[in-house]
């Protein structure tokens, strides 16, 4: 693994424009960079990242099944006991989920530690599927990057084939906050794929989601959905005034429910009290576990419920060395083994390994200037190096 000077294209703000990446500058700083890029070999990806994903996605899965039966774990991880049984049933029914993503600390030697799961509404999707394949395309067609580079990144395709196969028939419903370019960016993508896999789609507003008589989501129009995507935590969504009508609603979810199970910090003590030692996990307690004291004065304080690092806190040697402020916390914390993000030229990278259905389907990285990965991370592009 190795970060690499490669220089923009030029005029790529306009390939942007017609490409319909509209947030790569977002409130006038940047979000895409191009300037250079991560390059990696075949056997970083398949070794180190691929291969530990798909291992982990699938303890991830056998342990929502044990989550969903145990009410001591629903509680562990601050799920509110009336909505239990709706998180229950939707596993139960197999409802089917569209994809995530694992996020991991990595710099090239030694085994990807994962940091956590986004399970339920993650971004970063359009920029990864379309926009740093486009890139690589055109670097490799104008000589700017090694010929036989290849990049891993099916994603495109991968969920254009699982719209395919969850769909129910019936309208598709793609929901966000409209007034967040990324947010809608990701929405309008994922509209798109389904379209492109026969779906009959729209777009909306959250704020336009209706509730029928017979209990099927709408939108203005009262149009039953049949499946309803929503850039919308479910931890939010069920203190809102339909949160109670998901149990009994026809429509189906994207993520469904009892993917609460898997968008939760809480989920990595779990799993390390399940695969103690495994070595693509930290160790992680729940902070009122005794345990806490095997992690020394090095660890990272998360809240259960967070996102874009929001409220996370970096120890060393006892002392605060890091933290991001944000609303989060209220919930509990867990105390992680420390992974320090690799240092490349004075940038810190954090991987993000997708996966579409209950497979690895691509990767995306974000770099910081900092040890802790917020909101205004940048997006940059990968390839696999030739040979």
């Amino acid at each position: 693994m190795r970060r690499f000077a490669c220089g923009e294209r030029p005029g790529w703000r306009e390939i942007a424009r017609d490409a319909g990446f509209a947030f790569h500058t977002i409130d006038g700083e940047p979000y895409w960079d191009e300037s250079h890029a991560y390059a990696f070999t075949l056997a970083e990806i398949e070794d180190d990242i691929e291969g530990p994903s798909a291992e982990l996605h699938a303890l991830c899965l056998d342990f929502a099944a044990e989550a969903v039966a145990d009410e001591r774990i629903l509680t562990s991880l601050a799920i509110p006991e009336p909505v239990w049984d709706t998180v229950r049933a939707s596993w139960h029914r197999r409802d089917p989920s569209l994809y995530g993503r694992l996020d991991f600390s990595y710099g090239g030697t030694g085994p990807s530690k994962l940091l956590e799961y986004n399970a339920d509404t993650p971004t970063a999707l359009y920029e990864t599927a379309v926009f740093q394949w486009l890139w690589l395309e055109q670097g490799l067609k104008e000589g700017r990057l090694p010929a036989g580079s290849d990049q891993f990144n099916a994603l495109h395709e991968r969920l254009i084939a699982r719209l395919a196969e969850i769909a129910p028939p019936g309208l598709i419903a793609f929901a966000a906050d409209t007034s967040g370019p990324e947010d809608l960016g990701t929405a309008g993508y994922l509209q798109d794929c389904a379209v492109q896999a026969g779906c009959a789609t729209i777009l909306l507003d959250l704020a336009q989601i209706g509730l029928r008589a017979d209990g099927a989501f709408c939108g203005p129009d009262e149009q039953p959905f049949a499946a309803l995507f929503k850039l919308y935590p479910w931890e939010w969504a069920f203190q809102d005034a339909f949160g109670s009508a998901v149990a009994a609603s026809p429509t189906r979810f994207l993520e469904p429910p009892w993917k609460m199970v898997l968008s939760n910090k809480g989920l990595l003590a779990h799993l390390w009290a399940r695969e103690p030692g495994h070595p693509n996990l930290l160790p992680a307690f729940f902070e009122a576990d005794p345990a806490n004291a095997t992690l020394g004065n090095a660890y990272v304080r998360k809240p259960l419920l967070s996102r874009e690092g929001a409220n996370v806190e970096i120890f060393s040697d006892g002392a605060r060395v890091a933290g991001a402020n944000g609303p989060y916390g209220a919930d509990g914390f867990i105390r992680q083994g420390l992974a320090e993000l690799p240092c490349f030229d004075g940038r810190r990278p954090l991987l993000g390994a997708w996966i579409v259905g209950d497979a690895p389907a691509g990767l995306c990285i974000r770099e910081s200037d900092g040890p802790i990965t917020g909101d205004g991370a940048l997006f940059v592009p990968h390839l696999i190096e030739p040979g």
